[in-house]
């Protein structure tokens, strides 16, 4: 029986050695999903605000347009 217990344990501390080395790895990519989180954040915003300054310029094209008289 003593040579079973001795199996089991060493079965045991190797998953407890993978499960720790799966947490580490679930740690890190964690991290790394928070820093692409952060990343689309910031690139919507910048986008928000190219369209919002596109918007803009078409309208001061259009007016121009119209000054102008080259509306279609």
């Amino acid at each position: 029986m003593m040579e079973t217990d001795n199996l089991i344990l060493e079965h045991l501390r190797a998953i407890r050695r993978d499960m720790a080395r799966m947490n580490g790895a679930m740690q890190t990519m964690q991290a790394e999903t928070t820093a692409i989180r952060h990343q689309l954040a910031a690139i919507v915003t910048l986008q928000d605000h190219d369209h919002g300054d596109i918007a803009e310029l078409k309208l001061r094209v259009d007016r121009i347009e119209q000054r102008l008289d080259l509306v279609d």
